[in-house]
């Protein structure tokens, strides 16, 4: 989509008194649609899955970009204390049991906000996996909440360029080859071959659940 495509959009949720959200991981190639969706003139709230895993690099550049951008950043946080996110040998769920670990601190945590928002806005991009070149524009949620993805066919030189003629800030990490940042335990640096295998290696696993169970 362009960027006045998106923007039309955008006005028409509006118009139908539509209440919209956007998720944003807060990388480097997160804030080009913050920034389209910060000028777009329409009320839309940031929020962050606050897992307590993040780097503390992210969780300072989430405050910067937020300041930048002048956005409304709800952090949203599992209801699930860290000490029963442990297994029965103590170790946490992200090293015995990944998928769970990020329904604890992603899925759940998200769910109640797909039943008070009617449009979830997410980043998502075709090129970045096989189950996200099968996505839609648009495309149903739970709850009667639509997803709107605005930038699902855009690509990795049109989001730098962007970025570049906006005079954006990058993710400090990426200077040190982190490219794909998630949770710090589960997240390597860039592999020049697939970004997405920095995240959760050694499994075979590319999504934390958000883009596979939170759509129809």
């Amino acid at each position: 989509m362009t960027l006045a495509e998106i923007h039309q959009q955008l006005k028409r949720y509006q118009k139908s008194g539509k209440k919209i959200y956007v998720t944003s991981s807060f990388q480097t190639h997160s804030i080009p649609l913050l920034h389209i969706l910060s000028n777009s003139g329409v009320s839309i709230d940031v929020l962050f899955i606050n897992t307590g895993f993040h780097f503390s690099e992210t969780v300072a550049f989430k405050d910067e970009v937020k300041k930048l951008l002048d956005l409304n950043v709800i952090d949203v946080r599992s209801q699930v204390p860290k000490s029963l996110q442990k297994d029965e040998e103590g170790h946490f769920y992200f090293a015995s049991d990944s998928d769970y670990c990020c329904f604890l601190n992603k899925t759940q945590p998200l769910e109640p906000y797909l039943m008070q928002y009617d449009v979830w806005i997410t980043g998502v991009r075709s090129d970045q996996s096989s189950d996200r070149k099968k996505m839609k524009t648009e495309q149903e949620a739970p709850f009667n909440t639509l997803r709107f993805h605005p930038l699902l066919d855009w690509s990795p030189k049109q989001i730098y360029e962007y970025r570049i003629l906006h005079n954006l800030p990058e993710h400090p990490l990426d200077k040190e080859g982190y490219q794909s940042i998630g949770c710090a335990p589960c997240t390597r640096k860039f592999d020049i071959d697939d970004e997405r295998s920095a995240r959760w290696f050694g499994q075979n696993k590319t999504e934390c659940g958000l883009h596979k169970d939170l759509i129809k």
